[in-house]
């Protein structure tokens, strides 16, 4: 059978794909770089030619996942017909931004092994969605909904505040804990933004009891 040939780009992109399904189904750490290369069919110098490990790719995953977190946040925030809180609700609404993909990729980046590459997700996070939420800020200021006086430098605090403290296994939190830590988390935004007590509920959704 002849060797099917792609572009670089192509290719490239294959190879991520391919491993962002892998680690899903089987894990990351039970995934190998030969799972992966007889997944797609390839040669192994063909895939240390794009990576130089698994780490490697997960970088290229992370990239990938925060990219479409911050095209997602964008869209969010330059939607004319909502106003400043129905954004940040959107955003917002289960105490973190992006979806259940986002999550799972978080949950990777959580493995001993990754914590420089989880260190660095975490300032980029922090780097590109601040300006965003931000501008969702200097709206809701305009709305009369917020009162403060540095949006920008209000946004980078509480986001990095709440990345760490509150950012999965990192303190060995229970649930129950974590919930706690999110609800003062909430009190702090509140007051930070100058917003009404109560305003960002939505963060913390009172459950049902089963």
């Amino acid at each position: 059978m002849a060797r099917i040939v792609k572009a670089p780009e192509e290719r490239r992109a294959e190879i991520v794909e391919t491993a962002d399904r892998l680690f899903r189904e089987v894990g990351y750490a039970k995934c190998s770089v030969e799972m992966i290369i007889r997944e797609i069919g390839v040669a192994k110098g063909t895939f240390y030619y794009y990576f130089k490990s698994k780490p490697d790719i997960l970088e290229a995953i992370v990239e990938k996942t925060l990219g479409q977190i911050v095209e997602m946040a964008k869209d969010v925030a330059n939607d004319p017909a909502l106003t400043a809180m129905q954004k940040m609700e959107a955003l917002l609404g289960s105490s973190h931004i992006g979806d259940e993909d986002s999550l799972e990729v978080a949950e990777m980046l959580h493995l001993p092994e990754n914590r420089e590459l989880h260190e660095l997700t975490n300032i980029q996070t922090v780097l590109q969605l601040s300006p965003i939420l931000a501008e969702i800020v200097e709206q809701g200021i305009g709305e009369g909904v917020f009162e403060v006086e540095k949006p920008l430098e209000t946004i980078q605090f509480l986001f990095t505040g709440a990345q760490f403290l509150t950012d999965g296994d990192m303190f060995g939190f229970s649930e129950a804990e974590l919930r706690a830590r999110r609800l003062v988390m909430q009190a702090i935004i509140e007051k930070a933004l100058g917003a009404e007590p109560g305003s960002f509920q939505f963060m913390n959704p009172i459950r049902a009891v089963q």
